[in-house]
Formats: structure tokens, C-alpha cells, sequence
């Protein structure tokens, strides 16, 4: 199974629009998929909830996709404090990872993938080498989630193919 991790909680985020046309491809794929939004999740604490969590959509997976968006030069908070409450064993050792960055200006997110990336492979998880940057992405994916240029769908549909054979 796949994980899509929605790497903000703020609400009608592109983080989570970008997040679901990923699911969608995946879906229409054939693949086994699930989508962890952090919206209204209560990550803040390794409690009942986070362990729910966990269970559902963390430690079942084997692969995960990351589509995070950059805030002040890096990722959100809540993603990085969602994975230190994790039992870092049994959720991220020896799995696989996909990094999608987005943002609204020119870089994509470019420095919080390679920070994502260094945490990932601490974490002895294997990132794999398609790293997709989104700048500029209220140009790239409409409100309704569509994407609104070719190419840009062309990219996503061959970094995910990419990553099912990872």
C-alpha cells in the first residue's frame, strides 16, 4: 500500500488538491492507495488519536508520497511533529518515499524536499530520485484540482510510474 501524505492542516489547501489528483492517478492506476490529509488531525501528542493514525495509514504502508508545500523556506511544522510521534521503527524503517514540492512562488519547494530528504534518509527511508518541484501551482492546479497545463500532468504521470517501480 501507498500513503499520500497532505503535508499541511490548513484548510481548502493546493497541498491537498495536489495531494488528491495524485490519489486519483494512483486509483486509476490500479494501486492500492490511501490519502492522510493533516487537516483537523491531532498529531500534537502520541495519544489515541495519533495511534489510530498510525495504524491506518503509517505502518501498513510500504510507500509513501510526501506533497508538501514550503513555508518559510522548508516544510510545515505539523508534518515534521506528526513524524517525530510516530514509532519511527515500525512506520518509516526501510520504506520507500516519493517528495512533491509546492509552492506559490518560483522554487517549488525546492530547500524542504532536501530537508525532507535528509530526515527521510535518517530515518532509513529511500527517497527516490524523481523529486517533483510545483512553482507558481495556483497557475498549475485549478480549485476543482485539474491541472490546467500538459506538461505538468505529463511530469506528475511519470514520477508516479517512476515510483511504482521503485
Amino acid at each position: 500500500m501507498t500513503t499520500i501524505i497532505a503535508g499541511t492542516n490548513r484548510a481548502d489547501s493546493m497541498t491537498l488538491r495536489t495531494a488528491r489528483l495524485y490519489f486519483d492517478i494512483l486509483k486509476e492506476l490500479g494501486e492500492n492507495v490511501k490519502l492522510l490529509s493533516l487537516e483537523g488531525k491531532e498529531v500534537w501528542e502520541r495519544g489515541a488519536s495519533m495511534l489510530a493514525l498510525e495504524q491506518e495509514y503509517l505502518i501498513p504502508a510500504e510507500k509513501f508520497i510526501f506533497i508538501m508545500p514550503e513555508y518559510n523556506a522548508s516544510f510545515p511544522g505539523i508534518l515534521k511533529v506528526m513524524m517525530d510521534n510516530t514509532d519511527i521503527k515500525k512506520v518509516w524503517w526501510y520504506k520507500k518515499a516519493l517528495l512533491t514540492g509546492i509552492s506559490d512562488g518560483r522554487a517549488g519547494n525546492l530547500r524542504g524536499i532536501e530537508h525532507m530528504t535528509s530526515i527521510l534518509h535518517y530515518m532509513k527511508v529511500n527517497v527516490h530520485y524523481n523529486k517533483l518541484v510545483l512553482s507558481r501551482i495556483k497557475e498549475e492546479i485549478g480549485k476543482d484540482g485539474s491541472v490546467m497545463k500538459p506538461e505538468t500532468e505529463n511530469n506528475i504521470r511519470q514520477q508516479i510510474a517512476d515510483f511504482i517501480k521503485f
